[in-house]
């Protein structure tokens, strides 16, 4: 007797499900491997490799001038623009875009101002609007028009908008297509209750002003991930934001709290990124740069943490790094419960002009937590501190090569470059989601 096209596809979904068993853990919830993903896979790599940057510490010098420049021309530009009076943007990045009261009209302007190793980002400025209008999800084959889903998807560039304040509850992981900005300026856009989203084999994505809490994992099943492409996913991790295998990121003014798993991920080759004015809080593991030791794929690796504020309730992972160059600058530490910057397999971090302030407990006053080397291996890791503030006993463990600056020598004035610890409070008062209104400086 013939099977029935319902029984077809029964069988046909139980044969993927157990396909799905049989992978690799490094297939990133991937249940079908087909043709296309594989392509996308290896032309993502090649992007990976194309946005290296060969003499990361030359970047590192250009974004610590820039800050330096910021506030020391501060009084200055005050006085000369006497009609951006009342602005409040402190840093680079903020400057860049938050002093014109005009930014509803001139949104795409954002996309000049990302700084650091993400600097070369510009999501959807090339494309259209797409004006979200509905905060459904409930069709992941054929995801309705006017849903953040039904935009991410679209195989052209988009700069995505909000035509209202709404919750997101993302039924399945979102999977995002290249060449997008999500711009949640002008309203409040949370993303909660549900699963998170996933920068998969893609490049050039901007995440700008949008709460994204409470994230859980989804079942997985048949999502579209492109117009284009469906297929079968597994179980996802509940990550608040996962980027994988994928470049030219800019994650800012984010609030980000109470994930499953972690707030971000970033591995499998994945580069060329910048987390900025974000604010992390309630959570355990925050940030990890690299999923594996053995992934020495993530020598490539190059984040830019800066600006941003690990506050109430975070336990450890503020980055955990593997294998690549992190850059942690000017961000704000609040009372972390085990420790603030950890990593193994050999990571670059350079720690410049942060604030540290340790809680209470005698037993997590280090910053630093290094894991699976003894002290003769990891004192070649280069892990060093400049500028940095500890308050209430904190201290960081340097380790490797004293940095050699590029461009100027920190003494005299160079020293504000990547401004101390002490200036954090200004740096990143604005971190998080902002509330922003048209016709007004946000």
């Amino acid at each position: 007797m013939a099977l029935t096209n319902h029984k077809l596809s029964l069988l046909f979904f139980c044969v993927l499900l157990q396909l799905a068993v049989t992978l690799p853990k490094s297939s990133a919830k991937i249940a079908t491997f087909d043709a296309y993903l594989q392509k996308k896979a290896n032309e993502s790599y090649e992007e990976s490799l194309k946005a290296y940057d060969p003499h990361p510490e030359a970047l590192t010098d250009e974004f610590n001038e820039l800050v330096g420049e910021t506030l020391i021309g501060e009084n200055v530009t005050r006085r000369q623009l006497r009609g951006q009076a009342g602005c409040k943007a402190t840093n680079p990045i903020d400057r860049c875009w938050r002093c014109d009261r005009n930014w509803a009209k001139n949104r795409k302007r954002l996309a000049d101002c990302v700084r650091g190793f993400g600097h070369h980002t510009t999501g959807g400025k090339n494309g259209r609007y797409y004006l979200v209008t509905d905060a459904s999800d409930d069709e992941m084959d054929h995801p309705k028009p006017g849903t953040l889903r039904h935009a991410i998807i679209q195989s052209e560039p988009l700069w995505i908008i909000f035509a209202h304040s709404m919750v997101i509850k993302l039924k399945q992981e979102l999977i995002f297509t290249s060449d997008k900005t999500i711009d949640g300026r002008g309203v409040q856009v949370h993303i909660a209750y549900g699963a998170g989203l996933t920068l998969q084999f893609v490049k050039n994505v901007i995440i700008h002003n949008v709460w994204i809490h409470d994230i859980v994992p989804a079942q997985g099943g048949m999502i579209r991930d492109a117009v284009n492409h469906i297929g079968l996913r597994r179980t996802s991790d509940g990550d608040a934001i996962s980027i994988y295998s994928s470049s030219h990121i800019w994650i800012d003014h984010v609030s980000l709290s109470k994930g499953t798993d972690g707030l971000i991920d970033v591995i499998e080759g994945s580069t060329a990124i910048t987390i900025s004015n974000c604010k992390f809080n309630h959570h355990n593991d925050v940030m990890l740069l690299g999923a594996h030791d053995t992934d020495s794929k993530d020598s490539i690796m190059q984040v830019t943490v800066a600006f941003n504020r690990f506050g109430i309730g975070l336990i450890q992972r503020m980055p955990r790094a593997r294998w690549g160059f992190i850059h942690v600058v000017n961000n704000d530490y609040q009372h972390w419960e085990l420790y603030a910057i950890g990593g193994s397999a050999h990571p670059t971090i350079i720690s410049q002009g942060n604030r540290f302030r340790a809680a209470n407990y005698q037993y997590t006053k280090e910053v630093t937590k290094r894991d699976y080397a003894s002290p003769s291996e990891w004192k070649n890791w280069q892990w060093r501190s400049e500028g940095d503030l500890f308050m209430n006993g904190a201290f960081f463990t340097e380790s490797g090569p004293e940095l050699k600056h590029t461009k100027h020598p920190l003494t005299g004035q160079n020293l504000i470059k990547f401004k101390p610890g002490s200036f954090v409070g200004r740096l990143t008062r604005s971190a998080g989601a902002l509330k922003c209104r048209a016709g007004n400086f946000c």
